[in-house]
């Protein structure tokens, strides 16, 4: 079943820049969207499951006198793994009893100084591990173009309630895809910046491996473009070229590499055909496309493997040090503990795959020589049903089936290059098929131009007809 909460209300169809405008014309106060987003989400979160901490009247207060910014007056979402004052973070599980944050995190001051205001946070699979959010105690989170489906993750409730149309933009985060992959899945807009490019919180800073970036989700290209810009007013790592305000296509013709085989497993024939369909199109508007292998290693795989399992290890490993007395090992699911377990087993290997992991960073800017973009589906299949990666199955089976569709994103979390999927197809049951996009590093500006031109080329489909 499909459902939305688009209606003829203060948001209307609006999208975040859209809304920002009405707002600063005085056309509408912050106290209509907010509530009229409210109400958006109470009509569609009880199919959606997408919400992990409500804060609705905080929001209405907020709203009386909002944050002067860009998006001043705007509802958004914040993702429930990073700290907010005043909100618990629960991390997509219920392993322990969550106390409100004292302090915003890094991200979220650097988030909410562009004027949002958050009703709350939303949902995603525990700890972030795995590629769908089907909690056993918590729930699953549903995609609105079909409630029997699985949103993606980890930021599959932010993507929800995004795509729905409950809010025009909200917080993700992607440490193996999970920006791009719940976008994929809900039509949307997801791009994965450049390592180091927004503030983050210091626990994804301290990783050995940065491989977590944070970002949004949207419904247009140039609500992601307004959003790095105004990040960029926030936070800017010098080290990197400016994102800039990008408001119009790319002028020139790009050097693009069509891979469809993915990182050991690749696309079934429906998504490789619809990549190609993508690929025809770049081609239609003169850019050059050459199809190209992903320049990895045997080893990546299990490397990328390994090492997300390290982290589960030290989730389990440090938990009853940070949440206190109310943690409970065993209250995590099979994904977690399996792949805690994955990392216990194999721990001699696990400095030979990091020192692999990191040279994938120099041969990503190798191949970015020859190729100005890469060109994959985000997903090897179409968005599978709720249950297909249940957590409660045993380790294995899970494993395997999240390989056989998280084929693709990987690569740019170790890598800390940018990719971006765009809602560029539709499966031959009416689903959104995202198609991804990659560039070297601080490429950023180059990919939302490109966007641009595809999202005039070929515009997006919506939910709401």
């Amino acid at each position: 079943m499909r459902v939305h909460a688009f209606t003829d209300d203060a948001l209307g169809d609006l999208d975040a820049v859209g809304l920002a405008d009405l707002l600063s014309a005085g056309k509408l106060s912050a106290t209509e969207a907010v509530d009229a987003a409210v109400a958006r989400v109470q009509a569609v979160d009880g199919e959606l499951n997408a919400m992990a901490y409500e804060a609705f009247d905080r929001a209405r207060d907020g709203a009386r006198t909002p944050r002067p910014g860009c998006f001043s007056g705007v509802p958004t979402l914040i993702k429930d793994n990073v700290d907010v004052a005043g909100m618990p973070t629960r991390s997509g599980t219920d392993a322990w009893e969550p106390r409100p944050a004292k302090k915003n995190g890094e991200f979220a001051d650097m988030y909410l100084a562009t004027g949002l205001i958050p009703l709350g946070k939303s949902q995603l699979s525990e700890y972030g591990f795995s590629a769908s959010a089907e909690h056993p105690r918590l729930g699953a989170v549903r995609t609105p173009w079909d409630t029997e489906r699985t949103a993606g993750a980890s930021s599959s409730g932010s993507a929800a309630l995004v795509a729905a149309g409950a809010v025009p933009l909200a917080h993700a985060n992607d440490g193996g895809g999970s920006i791009r992959i719940p976008a994929a899945v809900n039509g949307l807009v997801g791009l994965k910046p450049t390592r180091g490019r927004l503030a983050q919180d210091r626990l994804f800073r301290d990783m050995p491996i940065r491989i977590v970036s944070d970002g949004v989700v949207t419904r247009s290209v140039r609500d992601t473009a307004a959003f790095y810009r105004e990040a960029e007013k926030v936070y800017r790592n010098l080290e990197l070229p400016p994102v800039g305000d990008l408001t119009r296509p790319i002028k020139r013709r790009l050097r693009i590499a069509l891979n469809t085989s993915g990182v050991g497993r690749g696309a079934d024939a429906e998504t490789k055909a619809l990549t190609e369909r993508t690929a025809a199109l770049l081609e239609d508007l003169g850019h050059t496309v050459t199809e190209s292998e992903v320049p990895v290693g045997p080893s990546f795989a299990d490397d990328f493997l390994l090492y997300w399992a390290l982290l589960s290890q030290a989730m389990l490993t440090t938990g009853r040090a940070f949440h206190g007395r109310t943690w409970d090992r065993a209250r995590h699911d099979n994904l977690t503990l399996g792949l805690a377990r994955h990392a216990r087993r194999n721990l001699h290997r696990v400095p030979g795959a990091i020192a692999r992991l990191k040279r994938t960073s120099a041969q990503a800017e190798l191949f970015h020589e020859k190729y100005d973009v890469a060109l994959t589906p985000t997903l090897a299949t179409s968005t599978p049903k709720v249950g297909h990666l249940d957590p409660t199955q045993d380790y294995e089976t899970i494993i395997d089936k999240l390989l056989d569709w998280v084929a693709f994103t990987p690569w740019q979390n170790i890598t800390g290059a940018p990719a971006v999927s765009l809602p560029l197809a539709l499966t031959s049951g009416g689903l959104p098929q995202g198609m991804m996009f990659g560039a070297g590093t601080g490429q950023e500006a180059m990919l939302i131009e490109l966007a641009y031109e595809l999202e005039q080329a070929a515009p997006f489909a919506r939910i709401q007809g």
